[in-house]
């Protein structure tokens, strides 16, 4: 996955840490790929129906993928308008219903005593205010349920009459009468418009141009399942091997400069004939820490051994410190998606490469923790790497420790890592296949 997965995962520890543990971290991966793919689409907005397609797609509550996509970052700061808009959008679909009808009848009611403060004979503002008074029709019309249409239209008849009455006060104009009891009539009346005019429009659907939900719905799961085939496209199970060295920072706080240079120069160097000569590679480096890419955790596991049992012969021949490199490793196992038009190698974050990380710093100097998850996928399983057992941000491992190790902490004797048989020799045999 890119880089903004992991900016986002950061933004949302806080909040949503609790709710992906309980709907689980695979689906809320897919669920924010889905999510921002299509919000590059809409324009950097998404509304209520692609929000259920979403929740429908990666089996998410709606309420939780509107609280998520809401907040992922912007990459780029918008204006206050912008601002209120995104605002707007991540409150609920009846709660946007009822700001709507408030709004609209202040503003209708605003027209009215501007229409009186300004003896308007040309119906200006009343037509303005027929024209706003069908959009808050339309906005019950096409809420979701009866309930709400109700409601939204009830606000809207309320709304007019208390900010006509303020207003009206604030302008300190006296011809306009104040009827405290006419505020029932006024939700009451709105409220029963409110359903009249949602029934009217559902009977009526074709003929107003609106598109049925459900059908609507459906159009929208059906991209959203050619998309996360084109997501896909880059994904690829990868196993990690993370290498840290213990006690660097000592080691080189007396040591001199060109030797601590040589040294860990000559340290990156066998790491990465170590990774090679497993059908691995280096994937990144960052200070002492070394992380290896594999196709298979059994090649990540050969090559972590190989590396503790190879550091004998490093720290005696080409250690210039004087402090001999102690390793802790950690590998995980797990599925990655390169950036779009890149391949696997340009991956700087992934969930699968933090819990090797995490692994790594529960093992013992000199052992190599791996997950479980790829531990059974070893030959013997889990019981071939040890029987001693971590857990590193909920991930359970098991731990594999040198059979021997020097009381003074020194490390053990070189460990030959598994290679393939010799070839059969029918020469030296004295058979052959024809003979056979």
């Amino acid at each position: 996955m890119g880089g903004w997965g992991i900016r986002v995962r950061s933004e949302l520890e806080g909040g949503a840490n609790e709710g992906s543990q309980q709907f689980g971290e695979q689906n809320v991966e897919q669920m924010l790929l889905l999510a921002e793919r299509l919000r590059a689409e809409h324009g950097g907005d998404l509304d209520d129906s692609v929000i259920l397609a979403v929740s429908e797609a990666c089996n998410l509550p709606p309420a939780y993928v509107r609280l998520i996509i809401n907040r992922l970052p912007d990459k780029k700061k918008g204006s206050l308008f912008q601002r209120l808009r995104k605002g707007f959008l991540a409150l609920e679909t009846d709660d946007r219903r009822y700001v709507i009808a408030g709004t609209l009848g202040a503003l209708i009611a605003a027209l009215n005593i501007a229409g009186l403060k300004l003896q308007d004979q040309w119906g200006l503002f009343d037509t303005l205010s027929l024209i706003l008074l069908g959009v808050g029709l339309w906005n019950s019309a096409v809420s979701p349920n009866s309930r709400t249409a109700a409601f939204a239209g009830g606000l809207l008849g309320l709304s007019f009459f208390i900010m006509r009455s303020v207003f009206a006060m604030a302008l300190r104009l006296t011809n306009v009468q104040f009827a405290t009891p006419l505020f029932i009539p006024f939700g009451l009346g709105g409220m029963l418009a409110g359903i009249i005019v949602h029934r009217f429009a559902n009977a009526n659907r074709q003929k107003l141009g609106l598109q049925d939900p459900q059908e609507e719905r459906q159009q929208l799961l059906r991209q959203l399942v050619e998309l996360q085939d084109k997501l896909r496209e880059g994904e690829q199970s990868m196993t990690f091997l993370s290498l840290d060295i213990v006690g660097s920072t000592k080691m080189k706080e007396y040591a001199d400069p060109l030797s601590v240079e040589f040294t860990f120069t000559e340290y990156h160097k066998f790491c990465d004939m170590a990774a090679r000569r497993f059908g691995g590679r280096v994937h990144s480096t960052a200070g002492d820490g070394v992380t290896c890419a594999f196709q298979h955790p059994q090649q990540a596991f050969q090559s972590a051994r190989f590396i503790q049992a190879g550091l004998v012969e490093l720290n005696a021949f080409r250690n210039k410190i004087g402090v001999p490199i102690v390793l802790r490793a950690g590998i995980h196992t797990g599925t990655v998606v390169a950036p779009p038009g890149q391949d696997i190698s340009k991956i700087n974050f992934s969930h699968v490469i933090d819990i090797a990380a995490h692994l790594q710093k529960t093992a013992p100097p000199g052992g190599v923790a791996i997950s479980e998850d790829a531990a059974k996928m070893l030959p013997g399983g889990v019981t071939a790497v040890g029987s001693d057992q971590v857990e590193a941000s909920g991930v359970a491992g098991r731990v594999w420790s040198p059979r021997v190790v020097a009381a003074d902490g020194a490390q053990p004797p070189p460990i030959p890592p598994q290679a393939a048989p010799p070839p059969f020799d029918l020469d030296t045999q004295g058979t052959s296949l024809e003979g056979a």
